[in-house]
């Protein structure tokens, strides 16, 4: 509901501007101006709503791959920036995530039920004030964004169940890490002289902090986040080709590296699309292939983002 909701705003924000701006054929489309990279002019504001869904039926855990029932991430993410600076070198920001995830092999679908049962969980998970800035006044495909991620969560694991020797009858059902982060993310692209080719990268980097433990209304021990004393190390990079204007076909490969109390990595390859729908929407689809992991499923994901520019 809270989708179709902000399709349909959106949607009814790009016809009204449509209907009063003539479109001007010369001038390059957002697609290919507005890049991570870019910022936004004083009183700009733009909008991203991204669905990843990842999906998972095997994992390398202690140097073994093996099968495993499959589990489902579903993530909704949304985040709003707007322009406030005259130089157009400071962006704020919000970004929220929604999160429904299952267990125990269910179908791939299953997480659009949105269901709290015994091998699902979804909620609300995080929110992050962001501030997006330009740090060098000449380089204006430079630019990095800072973000403190508050979560939302109290458990980041629920519905486990163990019998009287201990043994696991019931896996417990993940939902996200209940710990705070601090983010930052630097953002690089280049367009190419002949203007048909563009080559982005990103270099992430966060810091996970919080309770090591925590103390329940009973006096118990609660562990905390498992990601609690973790950086991580995250570079990508992306090209694209523009067959038009308003169109974009890209291949990326991205890799993940956690170092601290607990130690992760996996590398995935994708590719995807873009296309400008209208002077204010753009649509984005990707897929992207976990190829290679340590401590980590191995899966592959579905994304599909609406991004308004207004």
């Amino acid at each position: 509901m809270f989708a179709h909701l902000l399709f349909v705003s959106l949607c009814s924000i790009a016809q009204e501007k449509d209907a009063n701006t003539k479109v001007n054929t010369n001038q390059t489309s957002n697609i290919q101006t507005y890049t991570p990279s870019k910022l936004l002019s004083k009183g700009q504001w733009d909008v991203k709503f991204f669905n990843n869904l990842y999906t998972e039926t095997k994992g390398v855990f202690n140097g073994v791959k093996s099968s495993k029932e499959r589990e489902i991430y579903f993530t909704t993410s949304l985040e709003v920036f707007t322009g406030i600076t005259d130089n157009n070198r400071v962006n704020i920001g919000l970004l929220l995530e929604y999160r429904s995830n299952t267990i125990n092999g269910k179908g791939a679908t299953s997480v659009f039920n949105f269901s709290n049962r015994k091998d699902a969980r979804n909620g609300l998970s995080s929110f992050a004030p962001a501030i997006k800035w330009q740090p060098i006044e000449n380089v204006g495909n430079f630019s990095i964004q800072s973000a403190f991620h508050i979560p939302l969560i109290d458990q980041e694991t629920k519905n486990g169940l163990k019998d009287e020797n201990g043994t696991t009858i019931r896996d417990a059902v993940f939902l996200d890490q209940k710990g705070y982060t601090f983010q930052n993310r630097f953002f690089y692209d280049y367009t190419f002289p002949s203007r048909d080719w563009q080559l982005f990268t990103e270099l992430n980097t966060e810091y996970h902090f919080g309770d090591t433990s925590l103390t329940d209304n009973n006096g118990n021990t609660i562990k905390g986040s498992f990601a609690n004393n973790t950086v991580v190390l995250a570079p990508g990079v992306f090209m694209s080709y523009f067959p038009s204007d308003t169109t974009t076909v890209l291949g990326f490969v991205q890799h993940f590296q956690r170092i601290g109390d607990f130690t992760q990595n996996f590398t995935a390859l994708g590719f995807g699309g873009k296309y400008q729908l209208n002077q204010t929407l753009n649509l984005e689809v990707l897929y992207s292939k976990f190829v290679r992991g340590d401590e980590t499923g191995l899966g592959q994901s579905f994304n599909i983002g609406l991004r308004a520019l207004f």
